[in-house]
């Protein structure tokens, strides 16, 4: 085995202090301190189609060393979890009921299931990383911050670890990361939602009050529209929740599908009018997705507006729309509160899940309150077509503005790369993302920039730095960090540009690369890939890999690409396994940096300082607890790399529990 590099910078226990390093990549700086019954509901349980899970096919390419082996044994003393038990799934879950799909078995090839011990399913859950104690989770709904405290709303069965019957789960924070979990905030109890309590956002007036608007599956499936209230608005924790008696306030209008009409999103106030505004997903019957709005003055009626916020043709069925603007000033570094108005220095976002591939895509454009339509600034990057939150694991996202932080927080769902039988045997099913910040790239002027929100930082316990590391073509360098399944890493890499320049030359063009259609970290070129492994073992038979692709084009020009590769990243079969990624912006000067959050089964990247992000749910079968490792690596073919400089933190626990009195 190789001997791992030694760090020339040992930080030591930190408490949870954030650490003396100057951090390498931006952050969201924050000035001042912050302010320091369940009702009984109906089963709505849809009947399961009992189906074989099928196993994954997907080849198994090995980078360096060896290739996959067969099943993993249990370790001494660790049980099969499936041992004498049968788990029934289903084939398809959430499609029927109109929504997107919510099981992973139509991506799942072949056939079969693995047999997963008890301690490799107990290492999968995360520490640091939104999730309920148990059961399944999907959409971050309302999120908020009210007297003192951040509050997340979520999808949430309180039955089992499957999607279905679907209420508000409820947790409050008082930094974000520490979570505190709440009784249910609403449940399926009236005929306007008693198929489910489904996605909806928040929208606080300038008196203070909250109206919380969601959407309901009706007793026949339809979809409308919703609003509840606090039932105490004196109560910090908003504990209780009064559904209006004018539900509900919104049906399906002429035209729209009975379920095609969900997710409205916050308010904004319209300053030609001074009425507040709201947009909801749907499509046409051209499969152009859209955005309709209306105008409300008391959130309980409104009036459709003639004139659609946005259409993109091809793009199907809009999901969970969100709708914001963002300071385009040079350094401003501050978010915006949803009603902004528009003029100079503001762009509006509008972006839109996608049902037909559960991806979150969003453009920056502009936005006219006289007639109430938004127009993206490049047409050939419009919304569905063009930039994505996130290039893995990412979806159903929902944006807050942040009055203390003055800042855009970004929450998204992540849901699991696994079978259904894995998840029931575990117990669980799904995340949510590190909460992010947002802002507008002003140096490109072209995208947008995401960043885990500054708190995260507070969780940094050991540290560990490694400067000026040469990569030769062909290595791997392992780094003694010691334990790797909670950690924060951020490199900064540079590329011999000499020696990039004349081997390009020499060889001429490259084909252009696409990291999703390639054979990842695998796949050797001139000029990349190189980076980090992740949740690797010491043989690098189960690895992920975070990487940069450097491409020269027929023009002489640079091309960067930003890739995360799961292929390698576990020995079980039953489990959709990708590379996900795109290309990134690399200003003239810019060195390539990343950051990494690894907390056991999902790995969280971001490159250029947000410019290009990537999320992966990953499952080792060996590199779990103590096992776990970290590796440096450059397989390109034709160029030295050095790490400039690579800092890891290994991060602590949030806690995240139930608030005290909430039973």
């Amino acid at each position: 085995m190789i001997p791992a590099v030694p760090a020339t910078v040992d930080g030591g226990v930190h408490d949870g202090a954030q650490s003396a390093n100057a951090p390498l990549l931006p952050e969201t700086s924050l000035k001042g301190q912050r302010p320091p019954a369940r009702q009984k509901r109906p089963s709505t349980v849809l009947p399961a189609i009992a189906w074989t899970v099928l196993l994954l096919a997907l080849a198994g390419l090995v980078v360096y060393r060896q290739g996959h082996g067969g099943g993993q044994a249990a370790a001494p003393g660790d049980q099969v979890a499936a041992a004498g038990r049968v788990v029934e799934v289903a084939a398809s879950r959430g499609v029927v009921q109109g929504v997107s799909e919510k099981s992973t078995a139509p991506a799942l090839l072949g056939g079969g299931a693995y047999d997963w011990t008890n301690a490799m399913l107990a290492w999968q859950r995360t520490a640091f990383h939104f999730q309920p104690q148990k059961n399944w989770m999907n959409d971050p709904n309302g999120p908020l911050y009210y007297k003192g405290w951040y509050h997340l709303f979520y999808q949430w069965n309180p039955d089992g670890a499957v999607w279905g019957n679907i209420t508000w789960g409820h947790a409050v924070s008082r930094d974000l990361v520490h979570w505190l979990h709440l009784p249910l905030a609403m449940v399926p109890d009236h005929w306007y939602d008693i198929n489910g309590v489904w996605t909806g956002s928040a929208t606080q007036l300038p008196d203070g009050r909250i109206m919380m608007l969601y959407t309901g599956s009706t007793e026949d499936g339809v979809q409308v529209q919703l609003l509840a209230e606090p039932a105490d608005p004196s109560d910090p924790l908003l504990r209780r929740w009064a559904k209006s008696e004018a539900n509900p306030v919104l049906v399906p209008p002429p035209g729209v599908g009975l379920t095609d009409f969900r997710d409205p999103t916050t308010a904004w106030l319209n300053p030609a009018d001074k009425a507040w505004r709201i947009a909801i997903g749907s499509k046409n019957q051209e499969h152009a997705g859209l955005a309709l709005v209306y105008s409300t003055e008391d959130f309980v009626h409104y009036d459709l507006l003639p004139t659609l916020l946005h259409v993109v043709q091809g793009t199907g069925m809009w999901e969970c729309v969100d709708f914001y603007p963002v300071s385009a000033e040079l350094a401003a570094g501050v978010g915006l509160d949803t009603s902004a108005a528009p003029g100079p220095g503001v762009k509006h976002v509008l972006k839109a899940s996608l049902d037909d591939d559960r991806n979150d895509y969003y453009a920056i454009g502009t936005y006219d309150p006289a007639t109430d339509r938004w127009a993206p600034d490049d047409a050939a990057i419009d919304v569905g077509i063009g930039l994505r939150y996130d290039y893995g694991k990412f979806y159903a996202s929902k944006t807050f503005y942040d009055p203390v932080g003055r800042r855009r927080v970004l929450w998204g769902w992540i849901g699991e790369s696994d079978s259904e039988r894995a998840d029931v045997l575990k117990g669980w099913a799904s995340l949510q993302s590190i909460p992010r910040t947002v802002l507008m790239d002003t140096k490109t002027g072209s995208n947008l920039l995401q960043w885990p929100v500054v708190e995260v930082e507070n969780l940094r316990m050991r540290g560990k730095r490694f400067d000026g590391l040469d990569l030769q073509p062909g290595s791997v360098v392992p780094l003694d960090v010691g334990r790797a399944t909670q950690l924060d890493i951020e490199a900064v890499f540079q590329v011999q540009a000499g020696a990039a320049a004349a081997g390009s030359v020499a060889a001429g063009a490259e084909a252009p690369y696409n990291c999703s259609a390639s054979a990842g970290a695998a796949g050797r070129g001139l000029l990349g890939p190189f980076g980090l492994l992740v949740v690797a073992d010491d043989s690098l038979s189960e690895q992920t890999a975070v990487y940069f692709y450097l491409v020269r084009g027929a023009d002489g020009k640079l091309s960067t690409h930003f890739c995360q590769d799961a292929f390698r990243s576990s020995r079980a079969n039953d489990l959709v396994k990708a590379v996900y990624g795109s290309s990134v912006p690399v200003l003239t000067g810019e060195d390539l940096s990343v950051r990494i959050l690894v907390d056991h089964s999902i790995v969280e990247s971001f490159a250029q300082g947000g410019r290009t992000c990537i999320t992966s749910r990953v499952y080792p079968t060996k590199a779990i607890y103590d096992s776990a490792r970290v590796f440096l690596f450059n397989n390109a073919t034709n160029v030295n790399v050095t790490a400039k400089s690579i800092k890891i933190w290994e991060l602590n626990s949030a806690y995240i529990r139930p608030y005290p009195d909430s039973s």
